[in-house]
């Protein structure tokens, strides 16, 4: 269900740090509308705090090692906090890692932009911070149809619609 139009749009505060150089790599503005893009289409609402660092496979591998056991470099971890912070009404959803060399070979082996894949796996970084997850098939469709919203309304494509770069 989109949100309600009445309601007050969500605010985000975006901390973003590029582990693994900027060449290549979409700017801050980006990072910060496709996260802003994500709060709208899920419904979120007040201001919202997060930090999001682009990092290279080392860092991705060690991140994905140490914090859920797997011995490989993945696209996207998130790390819930959902706390208030000082200031009492702004919500601190967590950190993401977003890592560049893995989301450029999917991108190519999936036939997408760069960028619409960093756009589609940014905002699906942020619902893991707001709680959503794909653990059962009711989860995933869910999750996935907020994504879809959230990609649909930035001008890009369905995500999960990928074309063969072969073709």
């Amino acid at each position: 269900m989109p949100p309600d139009s009445t309601a007050p749009e969500a605010t985000l505060e975006l901390l973003l740090g590029y582990g693994c150089g900027r060449r290549g790599l979409p700017a801050p503005r980006s990072y910060a509308s496709w996260a802003q893009s994500a709060l709208s289409a899920a419904g979120c609402v007040g201001h919202h705090q997060l930090s999001l660092r682009v990092v290279d496979a080392d860092e991705a591998l060690a991140l994905n090692r140490d914090y859920r056991g797997k011995a490989y470099a993945t696209n996207v971890l998130s790390f819930p906090a959902d706390e208030l912070i000082d200031d009492g009404r702004t919500r601190l959803l967590g950190d993401i890692a977003l890592c560049a060399p893995v989301v450029a070979r999917e991108a190519a082996e999936q036939g997408k932009t760069l960028r619409s894949h960093h756009a589609h796996l940014c905002i699906h970084g942020v619902l893991h911070l707001l709680g959503y997850d794909h653990q059962d098939t009711k989860a995933a469709d869910l999750m996935e149809a907020i994504e879809i919203r959230a990609m649909q309304g930035l001008g890009f494509a369905n995500p999960y619609e990928t074309t063969d770069p072969s073709a």
